[in-house]
């Protein structure tokens, strides 16, 4: 049976084991049902991706209207993220997080059943409204659930590996699926994922919650979750229509007023949807700097990457499927050794190097030409970015969360959770217009591959400067047990 109390639960049976290092059983049976979960949504986000085209002849939807097939998700999956995860701070993670799986399944079955685009587009938000309840309840149970240290520190390089690898092989999958089946064997598959996880969740997933449950800062709460619709919003139709539009202009200009309402308000709230002194914290603001530029900047080079394989060298879907696929098994790679150099290193110092090697990385895609030995040059490069990308993205879950109290972790990971949403939500029209847009598409990819580069590259100074030097004595991996 779940462990079911009002207090926060940090224990596990992970607490059992010398330095906790060894998962006992029951341990990998709830690191598996969490990772199944987290691993469902990140493949939500691109396994559509290539069976657009198809999915627009067969539902009568027209090359513009399209988009909505990925803002339609992107909206509620990115705006309501910081409210779930307070809500299940205050009225229980296991009840919210098993809530969300229940609603992404049935929406995931109303969008694979959809006859129309109306009928589609609604499963597609109910499922972005699920997966704002998964995703930082999910991270908020894997957080207090596995306690600080190497047990927390393995765990999140399983989830970080398994949310990299789900983008990746969503792609794959996706060009797989829409030619053998149909691109509602796309949908379907994601309410296969739901119908595993949800039987075996309740018994395993311990139910934790703050000891006192303070009124919800509902002002805070509407703020928020408006400004970050309206700002994804705009950036999601800016991505297809450019920033010239009139409703671009006005909801982009209406999230910036909203946030900066938000702010205001949570610095005279009584009980504030997001702590202010939390955001003060170098660990939260530069540890989110860091996984927002990472996440932004790594979903723009996926999808110049995707334009320069199909338009410029002429691959297929399902060629193109297959660079990402070897992308996403060197961010396996990368996800079994990342606890193993934070644990000698540190997290800090394991994001700024990551960051920096991303960059690296990425500027070296800009030598890509029409020839078609550039495949090769692509697929390594585009690999070894991914694999200090994933390093990134498991070392900044670890700063912005190492040190937070168990009853402010839905706190920290929704932080988490958002940056991530966010990010990979702004980087494509923040840079890849500069694509779509170009005369010349070859020209296009160079310039947005290079200024990604330099942004990352920037980033990674910034963040090393803005964390400061670590005086904590990096754990050495022999004593962690990680080699």
């Amino acid at each position: 049976m779940a462990i079911d109390t009002t207090e926060t639960t940090s224990a596990s049976p992970t607490a059992h084991s010398p330095l906790g290092t060894r998962l006992s059983t029951r341990d990998k049976l709830v690191l598996f049902v969490l990772c199944a979960a987290q691993f469902m949504v990140a493949l939500d986000f691109s396994v559509l991706n290539v069976a657009l085209p198809v999915l627009g002849k067969d539902l009568g939807m027209s090359q513009s209207a399209l988009q909505w097939a990925v803002t339609a998700f992107a909206l509620p999956s990115g705006g309501f993220l910081l409210l779930f995860g307070r809500i299940g701070d205050l009225y229980g993670r296991r009840r919210l997080f098993l809530t969300g799986l229940a609603l992404f399944g049935t929406a995931s079955l109303l969008a694979t059943f959809a006859w129309d685009p109306a009928s589609f587009l609604t499963g597609r938000a109910l499922q972005g409204l699920g997966a704002a309840a998964i995703v930082p309840t999910g991270m908020s149970l894997l957080t207090t659930t596995f306690p600080e240290g190497p047990a927390r520190d393995r765990a999140l390089g399983i989830s970080g590996t398994l949310l990299s690898l789900g983008f990746t092989v969503g792609m794959v999958a996706g060009g797989v699926l829409t030619d053998v089946l149909s691109w509602r064997s796309t949908m379907g598959l994601l309410s296969v994922f739901a119908l595993i996880v949800l039987p075996l969740a309740p018994g395993l997933l311990p139910e934790s919650r703050t000891p006192d449950r303070p009124r919800l800062d509902v002002p805070g709460a509407v703020t928020v979750t408006g400004g970050l619709l309206a700002l994804i919003y705009a950036l999601s139709t800016a991505a297809e229509r450019g920033f010239g539009g009139t409703d671009v202009i006005v909801t982009l200009a209406a999230g910036v007023l909203l946030l900066a309402a938000f702010v205001y308000i949570e610095s005279r709230a009584h009980a504030p949807l997001v702590s202010l002194p939390m955001l003060r914290r170098r660990t939260v603001a530069w540890g989110n700097l860091g996984g927002l530029v990472t996440f932004s900047m790594m979903s723009t080079v996926v999808f110049a990457l995707t334009l320069y394989l199909q338009e410029t060298l002429g691959l297929s879907a399902f060629e193109t499927g297959l660079v990402f696929g070897f992308q996403g098994v060197m961010s396996a790679v990368a996800g079994v050794y990342a606890p193993k150099v934070i644990g000698r290193f540190g997290a800090r110092r394991t994001l700024v190097g990551s960051l920096a090697g991303q960059g690296l990385f990425v500027a070296g895609l800009v030598l890509l030409n029409a020839h078609t030995w550039s495949v090769w040059l692509a697929t390594a490069a585009v690999s070894l970015a991914s694999m200090c990308h994933l390093g990134a993205i498991i070392s900044y879950g670890l700063t912005v969360t190492s040190g937070v109290p168990d009853e402010e972790q839905g706190l920290a990971t929704g932080l988490v959770t958002s940056t991530q949403q966010v990010g990979l939500t702004i980087g494509i029209p923040l840079l890849g217009v500069l694509a779509t847009t170009s005369s010349d598409l070859l020209a296009g990819v160079h310039t947005v591959l290079a200024l990604d580069a330099v942004i990352v590259l920037a980033a990674a100074v910034l963040v090393a400067a803005g964390l400061g030097r670590d005086r904590s004595r990096p754990v050495e991996a022999e004593a962690l047990g990680l080699r």
